[in-house]
């Protein structure tokens, strides 16, 4: 009898987890498709309503801990059910650094002038699309425990990849040819770059997701951004 309370317990502690984690999924992926639509029109209010859901995001991403910690001190899993809990802690902290780029993108929607003249106001928009259905399918692979699905996900990395390639060079191309657009062009190199960590962070999921259903790893091929690179993630 003790057993099966404890199995019970067990069981609603995993469900609650799950749910925490497919409430702040859900505003992350809000929150970066909002941004990029922010972006796309200079919609001031709306980039605020993203950077003001942030402190939400992050509420939860406590709760999450809080919760797997406990989990973990008091059901003493094992196995299945301790990878379960591993994968799901390290989901959030995922999803919450997502939140944080969507937020970085919506800081900078006021500081981009003369839009009408940037190309990279068209591509940025189309590789935001990618990077939000990369969001959206990852948590769905999460809810389901869809290692093949995860897979899948990783692999459309590349595209986006690719669309930050053409606009670094497209960016880097106005700034040469036009000194007076340096400012904005700096600030799009910015969204780019964040954008491009969402889709790489879909990927961290995606691994996580694999990991929880079969337990083993995904070969890591990239081993991660440069130094150099890894400055344009942060906001300043």
């Amino acid at each position: 009898m003790a057993m099966e309370h404890t199995v019970k317990a067990f069981d609603e502690d995993i469900t609650r987890l799950r749910g925490l984690i497919a409430e702040m999924g859900g505003l992350s992926q809000l929150s970066v498709a909002e941004a990029i639509q922010a972006l796309e029109t200079g919609d001031q209010e709306l980039a605020q309503g993203v950077i003001d859901r942030d402190k939400q995001i992050d509420a939860l991403e406590g709760e999450v801990d809080k919760l797997a910690v406990r989990v973990i001190a008091l059901r003493a899993p094992m196995a299945d059910d301790l990878r379960e809990v591993i994968a799901a802690l390290k989901v959030a902290g995922v999803v919450e650094r997502m939140g944080d780029y969507a937020k970085n993108i919506s800081r900078r929607i006021g500081k981009i002038q003369g839009r009408e003249k940037f190309e990279p106001l068209t591509l940025i928009p189309a590789m935001g699309a990618v990077a939000v259905e990369m969001v959206h399918d990852v948590l769905d692979a999460f809810a389901a425990r869809d290692a093949e699905r995860a897979k899948e996900i990783i692999a459309r990395d590349a595209k986006v990849d690719a669309f930050y390639d053409s606009i670094f060079r497209n960016l880097v191309t106005h700034m040469v040819e036009s000194p007076a657009t340096v400012s904005t062009a700096a600030q799009l190199l910015f969204v780019a770059r964040n954008i491009e960590r969402i889709a790489d962070h879909a990927c961290n999921v995606a691994e996580q997701v694999y990991f929880a259903a079969t337990g083993d790893y995904l070969a890591d091929e990239d081993e991660g951004a440069s130094d150099a690179e890894s400055k344009l993630d942060t906001d300043g």
